[in-house]
């Protein structure tokens, strides 16, 4: 049986000693402790409220490893939900359920590459979601693709096979419109020409 490496991370050591306790006995998995050089295939992070450090340990977990982060927390408000989702979260417990089936279940599937999340919880976090895209994006012609209206209308001609000059004229555009409008598109999404920009689009179903 292949057994998931996971690391435990928490400011209070009480907490970390609790849910490492916990965790240490079940086959599914192995503990890795902090003084041991090999990166985890998931790291559970212990905090009270999701405060500015607890987001910034989120953040640095995502941008500097390959581990997937499970988030056990006391408190989670609407905000919480989705500031944590944002730092790459694939999976949230509440401190007051994080009993070991729990705990193992919520580790094994985000090694899987499963996100888990109460149901409770889920609701609350797609009200937010939907919040946040009728107040936040909507106004601002964007959807949770990253892209505006604009944007996939020029894409959409790209992919047809319209030149700069033939999209700006279709358009009503000027040509350093369009230029800029798809210079847009691949530095916020990070894409590397106008063709990534097409397949991106299309993979995402937008085109």
């Amino acid at each position: 049986m292949s057994r998931t490496s996971v690391r435990v991370n928490a400011r209070d050591p009480i907490s970390e000693a609790g849910i490492v306790s916990q965790l240490r006995p079940r086959p599914e998995v192995r503990v890795i402790s902090p003084d041991e050089e090999l990166t985890p295939e998931v790291v559970v992070v212990v905090a009270d409220v999701v405060d500015d450090e607890t987001l910034t340990t989120l953040r640095f977990l995502q941008r500097h490893g390959e581990s997937r982060t499970v988030l056990v927390a006391t408190q989670l408000s609407d905000g919480d939900l989705v500031r944590a989702v944002e730092t790459g979260v694939v999976g949230l417990v509440r401190r007051s359920e994080a009993r070991p089936d729990r705990l193992v279940a919520a580790i094994c599937a985000a090694a899987a590459g499963e996100g888990t999340v109460p149901p409770d919880l889920l609701g609350r976090l797609l009200d937010e979601v939907g919040r946040l895209q009728r107040t936040v994006l909507d106004p601002r012609g964007i959807t949770f693709s990253g892209l505006a209206a604009r944007e996939v209308e020029v894409l959409k001609l790209v992919a047809e096979g319209w030149d700069t000059a033939q999209i700006a004229h279709k358009l009503a555009y000027s040509e350093r419109t369009v230029k800029n409008v798809l210079h847009d598109i691949t530095t916020r999404l990070q894409l590397r020409n106008r063709s990534h920009a097409v397949a991106y689009a299309m993979r995402e179903g937008l085109i």
